[in-house]
């Protein structure tokens, strides 16, 4: 106990000493303006030692940033049974700040609800701030639970999503779940030794959010606007450019001064892709060339052009464009059974082009409206008429254990199922005796089992057989076996 004692003191140490900034170098200070949301793993899975090393790892990550608003924005979440926002992103604006909150971050134990952390995540992450944002998950790895529709939720909003595991961690899980390329971007180490990663983890998240870049910043039809971080002293100049990428139109070339930060192009043609450059001259150096591809908007009015997917019995993924978030104040999506059936709405901000119906039923006619509240007061409408799909037979019927002659503690488990996508069955039960707590025994049979033997079956346990899908496992079904006790 002494000497894990010692161990924490030493990173601590370690920790304290690391807020303190000596000799930032210039390619890491005031270079990225974006927000990086930790989630990081605080329950009972993870040792105390290893919560302590990711802290210290984090401060080191971190140290080299600006802080605050048109810098870097850093706020921390923390993975329990419960979520805790530790602190949000705007609460540091120094690094002296933020480390002394990072020595202050104590453990919170408990389950691994990793699920509901990310519901939090994705509202902290859903503000209306052009910048990029990226999801960095600390964690073991170990049990993570169902993250991988959330996690792609986030990754559809344009969230990166990065990763750093132990050597425990469930690397599937985490391969679906950050954002490619998986070399920069999902990390496995071992935890006495994650200092290996630091550069190349910090140089992934710059790469990201490095802000010596050309931005566009408003965007219509006929107009757009671009801005970049000044660069430039009284004594030089920037030289802007700018064409349609199908070259119909001559390059355009203007001269602007030093203080200039952005500028406002005109009489643009509506749904057109246009490339733009940006180059300070100056006699103090050189300086990189910046550069922006962007289309404008189609003066059709959204929605166009509606569309449907993941149809279901009981659900209908309604999708809708384009996207225009200048014009667009809120969609609203309108259903009902035909003919003459309840009517139901839903409202998705700007930023959203999709929104899945649920609770429908199946086999049925519906008419699905999405329409278009627009800035300018006006509205645009489209209707389509979808069917869902009838509802699918139970994956599993009919499971029956049987006893087995003069072995009391072995069943013959036999199951019908319907074949279809089907890749196998993952089979488990309860083994131990009157004497001893059960344990969970399981293993994976293929698509063309339909029964198995069972041994050392602890009295009235249970039997689960589940059906394995290309797409993970599905709805199983259970029963309890009545075997006589040791």
């Amino acid at each position: 106990m002494k000497n894990f004692s010692l161990c924490l003191i030493f990173l601590w140490t370690t920790l304290q000493q690391s807020s303190v900034q000596t000799a930032v170098p210039a390619t890491v200070l005031n270079c990225c303006e974006g927000e990086i949301l930790l989630l990081l793993d605080s329950s009972g899975s993870v040792a105390n030692y290893e919560f302590s090393r990711l802290l210290v790892f984090t401060s080191e990550l971190l140290r080299l940033f600006s802080l605050g608003r048109g810098h870097v924005r850093v706020g921390l979440l923390q993975v329990g049974t419960e979520p805790h926002l530790e602190f949000g992103l705007d609460v540091h604006s120094s690094q002296e700040s933020l480390q002394r909150a990072l020595r202050s971050v104590r453990q919170l134990q408990g389950d691994t609800n990793t699920e509901a952390a990310l519901r939090v995540a994705q509202q902290l992450l859903e503000e209306e701030e052009e910048v990029p944002k990226i999801l960095l998950w600390l964690t073991d790895g170990v049990q993570p639970g169902d993250v991988e529709w959330r996690m792609s939720k986030l990754k559809e909003r344009g969230v990166f999503v990065l990763a750093v595991s132990t050597v425990h961690g469930n690397y599937h899980v985490l391969r679906r779940a950050v954002t490619p390329p998986l070399e920069s971007h999902l990390y496995s180490v071992d935890i006495d030794n994650m200092d290996i990663i630091t550069e190349d983890l910090r140089d992934a998240i710059i790469r990201i959010i490095r802000a010596e870049r050309l931005r566009v910043v408003h965007l219509t039809s006929h107009s757009a606007v671009l801005r970049w971080r000044p660069v430039l002293s009284a004594d030089g100049f920037y030289e802007f450019w700018y064409r349609s990428i199908w070259r119909t139109d001559p390059e355009i070339r203007r001269a602007l001064s030093a203080a200039s930060s952005q500028v406002e192009l005109t009489d643009l043609q509506p749904d057109t892709t246009y490339s733009a450059s940006l180059r300070p001259e100056s006699n103090r150096g050189l300086f990189p060339t910046l550069s922006v591809d962007f289309t404008t908007l189609s003066d059709v009015l959204s929605p166009a052009v509606v569309s449907l997917s993941d149809l279901g019995p009981r659900q209908i993924r309604v999708s809708w464009g384009p996207l225009q978030r200048s014009r667009v104040q809120r969609y609203k999506v309108e259903y009902g059974v035909l003919p003459g059936g309840l009517v139901r709405s839903v409202t998705s901000p700007r930023q959203m082009n999709s929104t899945l119906l649920t609770d429908l039923e199946p086999d049925t006619q519906y008419l699905v409206t999405v329409s278009a509240l627009h800035v300018d007061g006006s509205e645009a409408a489209m209707s389509v008429r979808v069917c869902t799909q009838q509802a699918a037979p139970p994956a599993l019927v009919d499971l029956q254990l049987s006893p087995v002659e003069r072995q009391v503690d072995e069943v013959q488990a036999a199951w019908r199922s319907h074949q279809e996508g089907l890749k196998g069955f993952w089979v488990s039960w309860e083994t131990g005796d009157s004497h001893s707590s059960p344990s969970q025994t399981s293993f994976y049979l293929p698509a063309s089992a339909w029964s198995t033997r069972l041994t050392r079956l602890s009295p009235s346990g249970r039997v689960c057989v589940s059906p394995l899908y290309s797409s993970g496992r599905g709805d199983g079904i259970c029963c309890t076996a009545r075997t006589p006790a040791g």
